[in-house]
């Protein structure tokens, strides 16, 4: 094992991410740049080959906190590719690309946000109900963006348990003058008769079109294509994952079982056993679009978008995929 003295503050974004205090792939992804900016411009030494597999420790380190959230890993890869294809001569160039490299991942994602607002809400029709799910800041902009424009006339949003991350969806969407309905995660097939459209945001996108995102989703969408309401995805290009074209499975994320019941309910009934994965897959089959930055897009034409997006070899694909275990100093 290699021992590696990372930043305090470094660590504090890594468990930020791992313990949900920062929430999104989006949110999750910038933070993941950011702790890269601040390794490097903390790093202490001259010699450049060392700065190099400095860095590459802490991205392994912050990319371990949430292994299902591909937005990180991407966020990280975006950054460590301009590191590796520049060929520095000195550590001060080094730092400099990688610090000028995540401040221009955080202003892409920022941009993106607000063009697929802008995008998606053509796909909204005038006098919409839209149901949507978890916290997404991609689906809120298509959202909030349809209701600026006098689309919206209601949004159900779904509790989203355990953590209850629709809560913070439906006061974003108060704030905004929106009339809101939070309704329990089990009563979607019957609130789905009164909706036009579905509009979530997504963890990770796989080469078929699949969605990963949070526990649910895959239900709404099969409530939806029952009652023969479109559904929209709305996310970030770098929620693609390239690995998922080397024939690599998106991992889901299980959590504490005490974020589902109390850790005394589980004292008092040791021989139940709670299991909490945090994702789900919806099939490319039970989604109509998905709105990216680049344009809207069939859920069967995500694979042109990785080809695109990364343009990477399979041996690279593959070298960015591997792992380094650290030890961790803390100053």
């Amino acid at each position: 094992m290699t021992k590696v003295y990372i930043p305090k503050e470094v660590i504090e974004i890594r468990d930020h991410i791992r313990t949900m205090k920062i929430r999104g792939a989006g949110a999750i992804a910038c933070a993941g740049a950011k702790a890269l900016a601040i390794a490097a411009e903390k790093y202490v030494g001259n010699d450049v080959n060392e700065f190099i597999k400095y860095i590459e420790y802490v991205a392994n380190y912050v990319r371990s906190a949430r292994p299902t959230a591909v937005s990180l890993p991407n966020a990280l890869m975006y950054v460590m590719n301009r590191l590796r294809k520049s060929r520095v001569k000195s550590v001060n160039e080094a730092v400099k690309i990688i610090v000028d490299s995540a401040n221009e991942f955080i202003n892409y994602s920022l941009n993106a946000i607000k063009i697929i607002g802008e995008l998606g809400a053509n796909r909204i029709e005038h006098g919409d109900v839209i149901m949507t799910h978890c916290h997404s800041t991609a689906a809120l902009s298509v959202i909030i963006t349809a209701y600026r424009q006098g689309k919206v006339s209601k949004v159900f949003v779904k509790e989203t348990r355990p953590r209850m991350q629709g809560l913070i969806t439906a006061k974003a969407l108060v704030d905004e003058g929106l009339d809101v309905t939070l309704i329990p995660d089990s009563a979607v097939r019957y609130y789905m008769r009164k909706v036009n459209k579905v509009v979530v945001g997504a963890d990770t996108i796989a080469a078929n079109g699949a969605v990963v995102n949070k526990i649910g989703t895959s239900m709404v969408a099969l409530a939806a294509k029952e009652a023969r309401v479109r559904v929209y995805v709305a996310a970030e290009t770098y929620k693609f994952s390239p690995l998922t074209l080397i024939g690599e499975l998106v991992p889901i994320e299980i959590r504490d079982p005490t974020e589902v019941v109390s850790p005394e309910w589980l004292k008092e009934n040791p021989t139940v056993e709670i299991f909490n994965p945090v994702f789900d897959v919806t099939p490319p089959e039970y989604i109509d679009a998905i709105i990216t930055e680049k344009g809207v897009i069939p859920p069967q034409a995500a694979i042109l978008i990785l080809t695109e997006e990364y343009g990477l070899s399979v041996k690279e694909i593959a070298e960015l995929s591997g792992k380094v275990e650290v030890s961790i100093e803390e100053d």
